[in-house]
């Protein structure tokens, strides 16, 4: 099931879902750019590594590129192909204006980012030996969509279903379409086999996105912010 729209309008312009749209696209196409040896270089030094940040082992120099820990921010900007890419700016274009309507641009942003750490965090701690560079913007995009859950749970969301053989639209609740897609995290997560989803920075980003709402949203309804 692929979401395409909902029947949420916000009432300002959403530029910081565009920004980080746009962000994502450009550093995207700066990867498809170098040739293979330099992109596998760059998503060394900038893809996080659990076993750098939360583990002993170190890159070596030549690709120190930021502080270690700043590559849970620049992983973010990176993806491993069209379809990552795609997939992941749909779902933030789909949900996030919403939620930054709801927020404020400022406060969404470092919402946005706050669920990135907590994404890495929930993935690598349960395996902090792991050399693999965690990449694209999902962990975050989780955080989004637990506060989408949150905050507009009656919203309708026109979806594109696609089965062997049929091919249709439906309009379902939000409710019913996040759970059902925080469910197949979890089983993903329990029967995953190597298949190099970090799904455990998925299920993270979403609770942290869920448990974030009330600190980020604006204060008292009449547009206050809280900070």
């Amino acid at each position: 099931m692929i979401p395409l729209q909902d029947d949420t309008p916000s009432a300002s312009k959403p530029v910081v879902t565009i920004g980080l749209i746009a962000a994502c696209g450009a550093v995207f196409l700066w990867q498809c750019s170098l040739d293979a040896a330099s992109a596998s270089r760059t998503v060394d030094a900038l893809g996080a590594i659990p076993a750098v940040i939360v583990g002993n082992a170190r890159l070596p120099a030549d690709l120190q590129w930021v502080p270690r820990h700043a590559t849970i921010l620049t992983s973010i900007f990176l993806h491993a192909g069209w379809m990552h890419l795609l997939g992941n700016m749909l779902f933030l274009w789909i949900y996030g204006d919403n939620v930054e309507d709801r927020m404020g641009h400022g406060r969404f942003l470092v919402f946005y980012f706050l669920c990135a750490v907590a994404a890495f965090y929930a993935q690598a701690l349960a395996n902090p030996h792991s050399a693999y560079p965690i990449i694209g913007a999902s962990g975050a995009i989780s955080g989004v969509l637990g506060a989408y859950l949150v905050s507009f749970p009656r919203a309708r969301v026109l979806t594109l279903v696609v089965l062997p053989f049929f091919l249709t639209t439906v309009r379902l609740p939000a409710i019913f379409l996040l759970l059902l897609w925080f469910a197949v995290q979890l089983v993903s997560h329990f029967a995953d086999h190597g298949g190099g989803v970090a799904f455990l920075a998925h299920i993270g980003g979403f609770v942290c996105g869920m448990a974030l709402v009330p600190l980020f949203r604006r204060g008292d309804g009449s547009g206050t912010p809280l900070w």
